[in-house]
Order: structure tokens, then C-alpha cells, then sequence
């Protein structure tokens, strides 16, 4: 036979074993597989037998130990064989079976070219893609007459995965509409398997196998055996059986604190002495798993049951929006819980291409979501518009939650039309609640957009006192909303955890993409802006100081006023287990002009925030004399007036030529158009106060007011007898009409209720294609209608047929969208009863 020819040889050894009840002698059969002939020899174990490379197949103590080898090569090949011999006891059994499946695993793997020069695998980035996994795994040939059903079978597996068992009432996730079972990672839950005869654990030998994604690793975290053992340890992996009868077993399974957050398919092993039987796939039995903010082996862990209820299991948030001096909210519905939102959630991660070991960091999660909740770089969830022109999408301030936008673009995998910082806060913060993660919606009032960080927002002022349009090119926002995550940074020193800000709006690139953090409150608050992410930028946003100044024409800068305060002064989220606003301004600042927050700066800077000085200008405030003005609250569609009122506080008389400057704006602060101005001479008596009232009527704003009804104020005067310049800007909001929403009949889980919303028309115009829009979690889905017409004073009335499906308080929220009117909503608390 020639060499070149590659023969098998199978040899199947009876190796003398010593166990606790007997020994018994060694035995060697050899066969012989050639291209022309077969033949069988018998053969003792001699001094140099044939060179084997062995595998051990089973181990099964008090019985023969049964070893499979196959071997390629010329027949001629003299060697030894290196026998071993194994020690008996259950942790050595155990070890070998864990690198046994792990090889398993490894050789049952698709082979794929490799990609590129970098990795021989494709990266593993989708929580959908399945691998095959084999039902019957055999070590070598398999001899005549085996029969699988003659082994231990798996016949059924029942997961306990209705609302009211025990997996989803201990792990809080009983609200998710979804038929799978879905738990808290770190935490042991319960299923039980069915078997085709009483299991025999002295004998019989199986283990739990939880796989993830299309290439599933060991040592990735997408591959995960559990064999049953005696004792569950906290925070890792385990399973031990709980209860026997007849022919099932419960087992409590525990995972990791630390694992994969997604959906895990189950299967489950049974060892035989030719191979490993499987239970076939089942999408019934795939497990989701998130975090958990009850185990305190998590990185998100929040140890206050309240406010896990607020930040984790509540689905309605309020957005706080309008101006720091009238401050409006509206509800949001979250609706993390609602059907098939879950795996929208996890597709976001598929769709950002995070690698499934990365997804049981809280911090990489943050940090991709951010980017792909926009679509300016990766066709992520919302377009942004900021531009009053929404053809072909939806009015940001149309949407009344985030379920019908997740659910779109879950759906159609193209962005949705549109979206401003409220609605990426909204669909960003029940991406977060929906995995596990802690979360919060955010409103900080008077923000800064400063595009160099450098802490200054910068106001021209021309020879006259007014605002140079055509140079000052910084705004503040009226407010901007962004969300803060709850999690460990382990990646930072101790005392930077806790609240992070993240943050989906799309406004600077964050290493090429739009996104923004998680950056550490904590470390925005002291100055630490060196650690990541983007703190430097958030920083900025809540500190930056308004600079009014004014160009000589010999080229000098003179700084008129510098206000510290303006920026920033307000930031709020809604309060724990209630409708309330709760500050946190302090969370994020020390006192304005406090020791603290002028270490803080000086940290700031240190760590490379710009601060730009005053040292190449000329900075003479006007000290005698102050001015402020007020805006009066008004309804959309009626006249109202400002009222600049003048201190002086010297002996002398001046004279203050004042400039009002009225601006329609949007809520970024950037203007549309100057609808207003008005210009008159202020006599200042001394040591007195002096009031002058400018009116503002309807017919001057509303051909051109934009969604939020939102103006802007620049009011500017100077003081003829010294040249000096007072400066000062308020934004103010005009109150828009509310809708009415009531209900009527019985409101109990799983009856049919009616729900009527009435709306009547303020404004002094027939309003046209009106959309009403009306959702509540657990009471209806979002619907919604067209209205073709809406005259001058009529009043609009809609009712709606809904059957609510969770018992307990709820909230439903309409929203009413036109060209003309936008920003008009109405929510109403309902109770809904147990049937």
C-alpha cells in the first residue's frame, strides 16, 4: 500500500479504570479501512503500538471506559500510545465536559472564508442570525443499532413565561407584551423539562446550551453550557435541579450579571457513549435577557425601589418644554413594554453593527444608540428638521409617544419623519427603559449650542445699541432636552458613576459620528471634562457666558456686558412617582459665583476648555443704572405688552434711547424673521424707577409664528450723557389651547370603554387639515384622524372605541397638529379596574 494513500484507523480500547466498585482489563480492537480491502486484526497492547492521537468520547463512572480514535497514515508507523489515566470524581467530569462542549461548539461552526486580513470570522453583530446547531452530534461512527430513543430524551420544556408566573413576576418584566420569556440578568429563574423516562442523575448526563447571533463563542459570551450542578453562586452562570417528579425535572437557572443583553436560543444536550443528542430549534423556548437594576452584581444597579419603578417600569415621562420664564409640559408615552418595541430596541444594536459581546456594557450601548437614534450619519431612527417645513413626514410636535416610530422604522429600516431634541429624548429614553437600563428625560432651560466650547456665546451690538444680525451668528435654545443613563463607569476613577448624559439630538460630530456621551454628571459638575465622553461639550452647554459687545470704529471691542447667569439656569426632569417637576440644577453646577464653581471653571480650562479673556478689551459695565423688562402672558391669537422698567440708582438725570426688538424664533433660538420694532427716549429721574409699556398685537406675529409660538426679545438702550450700553434678551411663549379629553362608561381590563376628545378653535382663521392624534399604554394603540376643516369658534368632538388590557392608573394623550396651530395637546389619568 502506498504511502501517499491515506488510511483510517478506528480503535476502540477497554482501558483498565479503577472505580469505586471494580477493574477491569484493557482490551485493543483495530480496524483497517484500505481503497482496495478491509481487513480486521486483534492485537495485545505491546511495547510500540501504533501512534494515536486519542479523544475521549464518554465518561460514565462504574463502567468500562469506552475511547473512539481515528488516525491517518501509513500502516508502518510504530509509536506509542500515551494512555491516561483520568481521576475519578465530579469536578474533573465537569471539566471535561465544559472544553468537550466547547469544541463542540467551535467544530459545528460554519466555515467561512475569512473577511479580510484581520479576523478569520465575520463579525458577529446581529442579535437575528441563527447558526445550525446539529440534533445529533456523533464522536465517530456509529455502529448498527443505535437507537437514540433508547437514551435519556428531552419530550417538552416549559419556560413559565406567562405575565402572572413566577419568571416575569419576580424579574418586574410582566408588563412586556411579548409571548417569550424575558428576564433580569444576575437573577435565577425557573423551567422545566419533560423527559421520556425519570431522569437518573448517577447515570444519566445533560446540560443547558444558550446560544446568540450566527458565529457563537465561548469565550465571546455568545455560547454559553451550563451544566447542573449542586449550588448556584451569585452573578454567574449555573443551573441546579429544584424538584423531581415522575419523569420532569424544574431546574433554576442562574446567568450572569454580566452577560449579553438579547434574545438567547435554549437548547438542550444529552450525552450518549456515540454522540450528544439536541432538542431541536424552538422559538418558543428563546429567552430574552436584560439588565437588572435589582442585582447589585449589575453595572446598572440603583438600589432605591422608587425610583427603579419611576426610571425602569414606568412607560408615560413628561417632556418639560416652553422658556425658563413659563415653563409647559406635555406627557410622552414610552411604551417600552408594548408589542415587538423589544425587539425594535435590540435591532437598533444590530443596526449600529455593535458586536454582541459588547452588549452587556451599559457604556457601549449609550454610546452607539446615540448615534444611531439620528440618521444624519447611518440612516438611524429620526430625521431631524428644524426648518418649520415638514412635507412627506409627521410635525415633531405631532407624536404623542415613541412606540409608532420605533415600530416604523423597525419596520420599513428607513428613517422617520421628523423628529426635534424632545422626540429623540422621548424614543432614546424608552430605548434605554425597554433593556433595563435606568433612564431619565432631561430639560436644561436656556441652552448653549457654542460650537468651540470656548464657554462664551457671543452678541454684536451696532453704533446704535441694537443686535448686529447679520454678525452674532450663537443662539441659545429656549431649552434642549437629552436623556441621563444610570450606570457604573468603571472606565473612569471612583466617583464618576452614576447619572451619565447621553444624548441623540444630532448637533456636533463625537469621533466622526453625530452622537454625544455617556459623560459623567458628576464629572461635569466638577470640571473633570478630560474623561469621556464629549463632557467638555455638555459643559459648555450648561456654563457658557452671553457676551454683549460692540465694535469701535478704531478697531477696539468694548464689551458692554457679560451675563454668567443667563445659560443654563434651570434643568429639570419629572419627579419620582409623580407629574411634578424636580430640579437638578445642582447636579450639574455649583452656585453661580460660589468658591466651588469657580474651582470647577478653573478645572474646566485646566483640562482644555477654552475660556476666552477679556485682557484685549475694554470692559466698563454701567453700574448706576438697571434695566429689565417682562413679557405678559398672553393666549395664542391676542394682543399683550412688554414692560421695560428702568432704575437709577444715581443722583443725576439721564436720558436712555431704547431700542425693542421683537423676533419670531425657533425654540433653538434662532430667529425667522423680526416681526416687531419700536424705539423710543426714556427720561430717568433720579434715585427712582421709571416703567414703559411697548404693545405687541395679534395681526404683527401670526402670519409668520412657527410651532412653538415662541418669541424672542432684544431690548437695548444707551445712556445719552455717558455712551454707556444696557443689554438683555428674554424668549416667552405664548399660551396655546389645550384639549379636552373625557371618558365615559365602565373603564375595566378587557371591556370596551369610549374616550371623546373636543377641541374648540381660538384662532381668528378656519383652521384646515387638522390630524388628532390619541394613544395611552395599556389602554389603546396610537390612532388617529383627519379633520378637513375646523371654523372660527366651533368646536371639534371625536370619540373612540378602545378595550383597555393592563388594569391600574394610566394616561391617555392626544395631540392636534396643523399648519397653523401646532403644539396643542391634552392627557387625562384614568383608572382602570380589574375585571
Amino acid at each position: 500500500m502506498s504511502s501517499q494513500q491515506l488510511q483510517f484507523w478506528e480503535l476502540k480500547c477497554w482501558l483498565e479504570v479503577e472505580t469505586e466498585a471494580q477493574s477491569t482489563p484493557c482490551h485493543v480492537e483495530i480496524r483497517v479501512e484500505g481503497e482496495e480491502k478491509k481487513k480486521k486484526e486483534r492485537k495485545k497492547i505491546g511495547n510500540q503500538p501504533p501512534s494515536l492521537e486519542s479523544s475521549l468520547c464518554s465518561w460514565v463512572p462504574g463502567v468500562p471506559l469506552a475511547l473512539q480514535m481515528v488516525i491517518a497514515g501509513p500502516i508502518c508507523v510504530k509509536a506509542s500510545i500515551a494512555l491516561q489515566k483520568f481521576c475519578k470524581g465530579e469536578e474533573k467530569k465537569k471539566d471535561y465536559l465544559k472544553r468537550r462542549m466547547s469544541e463542540t461548539m467551535n467544530t459545528n461552526e460554519e466555515k467561512k472564508p475569512p473577511l479580510n486580513g484581520r479576523r478569520a470570522l465575520p463579525s458577529n453583530n446581529s442579535n437575528d442570525e441563527e447558526n445550525e446547531v446539529p440534533e445529533m452530534e456523533a464522536f465517530g461512527l456509529i455502529p448498527r443499532g443505535f437507537n437514540p430513543k433508547d437514551y435519556l430524551r428531552v419530550v417538552d420544556i416549559h419556560m413559565f413565561k406567562e405575565p402572572h408566573e413566577v419568571n416575569k413576576q419576580q424579574h418586574h418584566t410582566d408588563k412586556y407584551y411579548s409571548p417569550k420569556l424575558i428576564v433580569r440578568r444576575g437573577q435565577p429563574f425557573q423551567i422545566q423539562i419533560d423527559f421520556n423516562r425519570p431522569y437518573k442523575p448517577e447515570t444519566d448526563q445533560f446540560w443547558l446550551e444558550y446560544l446568540i447571533g450566527r458565529y457563537p463563542q465561548q469565550n465571546k459570551g455568545t455560547y454559553i453550557p451550563i451544566l447542573v450542578g449542586d449550588v448556584l453562586k451569585p452573578g454567574e452562570w449555573g443551573a441546579k435541579v429544584t424538584h423531581k417528579e415522575n419523569n420532569s425535572i424544574r431546574l433554576s437557572i442562574m446567568s450572569s450579571a454580566t452577560c449579553i443583553a438579547g434574545k438567547f436560543r435554549l437548547y438542550v444536550a444529552v450525552w450518549t457513549p456515540f454522540g450528544i443528542l439536541r432538542t431541536h430549534r424552538n422559538s418558543a423556548t428563546d429567552t430574552y435577557i436584560l439588565f437588572n437594576p435589582w442585582c447589585q452584581q449589575d453595572a446598572v444597579y440603583l438600589d432605591d425601589e422608587k425610583e427603579r419603578e419611576e426610571y425602569v417600569l414606568n412607560d408615560v415621562g413628561i417632556v418639560f418644554h416652553g422658556n425658563i420664564n413659563d415653563i409647559k409640559l406635555r406627557s410622552w408615552s414610552y411604551g417600552q413594554f408594548e408589542e415587538n418595541i423589544l425587539d425594535a430596541c435590540l435591532f437598533l444594536m444590530d443596526k449600529a453593527e455593535l458586536e454582541l459581546s459588547g452588549r452587556g456594557n451599559p457604556i457601549k450601548i449609550c454610546r452607539v444608540a446615540s448615534a444611531v437614534i439620528n440618521s444624519r450619519d447611518d440612516n438611524g431612527v429620526i430625521a431631524g428638521s428644524w426648518d418649520n417645513t415638514y412635507t412627506y413626514g409627521v410635525a415633531p410636535s405631532a407624536w404623542t409617544g415613541s412606540v409608532d416610530i420605533l415600530l416604523e422604522y423597525y419596520s420599513s429600516k428607513q428613517p422617520v419623519r421628523y423628529g426635534q431634541c424632545w422626540v429623540f429624548a422621548g424614543v432614546f429614553n424608552t430605548f434605554l427603559r425597554c433593556l433595563g437600563i435606568p433612564a431619565r428625560l432631561v430639560t436644561n432651560y436656556s441652552s448653549a449650542h457654542d460650537n468651540n466650547a470656548n464657554l462664551q456665546l457671543d452678541f454684536f451690538l451696532d453704533d446704535e445699541g441694537q443686535v448686529d444680525t447679520k454678525i452674532t451668528k450663537d443662539s441659545v435654545w429656549n431649552y434642549h432636552c437629552w436623556n441621563e443613563a444610570w450606570m457604573t463607569r468603571p472606565d473612569l476613577p471612583v466617583g464618576f458613576g452614576g447619572w451619565q448624559v447621553v444624548d441623540g439630538t444630532p448637533q456636533e460630530t463625537s469621533d466622526g459620528m453625530y452622537r454625544c456621551g455617556p459623560a459623567s454628571v458628576q464629572a461635569i459638575k466638577h470640571g473633570h471634562v478630560c474623561f469621556q465622553f464629549d463632557a467638555p461639550f455638555i459643559y459648555a452647554e450648561v456654563n457658557s457666558d452671553i457676551v454683549y459687545s460692540r465694535r469701535e470704529k478704531n478697531g477696539t471691542q468694548v464689551i458692554e456686558k457679560i451675563d454668567t447667569a443667563h445659560v443654563g439656569q434651570l434643568i429639570v426632569t419629572k419627579e419620582v412617582g409623580g407629574d411634578g417637576m424636580m430640579e437638578i440644577t445642582e447636579e450639574y453646577k455649583f452656585p453661580e459665583g460660589s468658591a466651588e464653581e469657580r474651582l470647577a471653571l478653573e478645572t474646566a480650562v485646566m483640562y482644555g476648555v477654552k475660556k476666552q479673556t477679556t485682557q484685549d478689551t475694554t470692559y466698563q459695565p454701567q453700574m448706576d443704572v438697571d434695566m429689565d423688562f417682562q413679557v405678559q402672558k398672553a393666549v395664542l391669537g391676542s394682543d399683550f405688552k412688554v414692560t421695560i422698567t428702568f432704575r437709577n440708582k444715581s443722583r443725576n438725570y439721564y436720558t436712555a434711547t431704547t431700542y425693542l426688538s421683537g423676533n419670531i424664533v425657533f425654540y433653538t433660538g434662532v430667529p425667522k424673521n423680526e416681526f416687531k420694532k419700536h424705539s423710543f427716549s426714556a427720561k430717568l429721574e433720579p434715585s427712582s424707577s421709571s416703567a414703559f409699556d411697548v404693545l405687541i398685537k395679534s395681526s404683527e406675529y401670526l402670519s409668520d409664528l412657527l410651532d412653538q409660538a415662541s418669541f424672542h426679545f432684544f431690548v437695548t438702550a444707551r445712556i445719552t450723557e455717558t455712551g454707556k450700553i444696557l443689554a438683555m434678551q428674554k424668549a416667552t411663549v405664548l399660551e396655546i389651547p389645550t384639549l379636552r379629553i373625557k371618558t365615559q362608561g365602565g373603564m375595566v381590563a378587557g371591556k370596551e370603554m369610549s374616550v371623546t376628545v373636543e377641541f374648540t378653535n381660538p384662532l381668528k382663521q378656519t383652521l384646515e387639515n387638522v390630524t388628532l392624534r390619541l394613544e395611552g399604554p395599556g389602554v389603546l394603540r396610537m390612532v388617529k384622524k383627519e379633520f378637513r376643516q375646523i371654523p372660527v369658534n366651533s368646536t371639534l368632538i371625536w370619540e373612540v372605541k378602545c378595550t383597555p388590557k393592563r388594569p391600574g392608573l394610566r394616561k391617555l394623550i392626544a395631540s392636534l397638529n396643523c399648519d397653523a396651530l401646532r403644539h396643542v395637546y391634552g392627557e387625562l389619568n384614568v383608572q382602570i379596574q380589574k375585571p
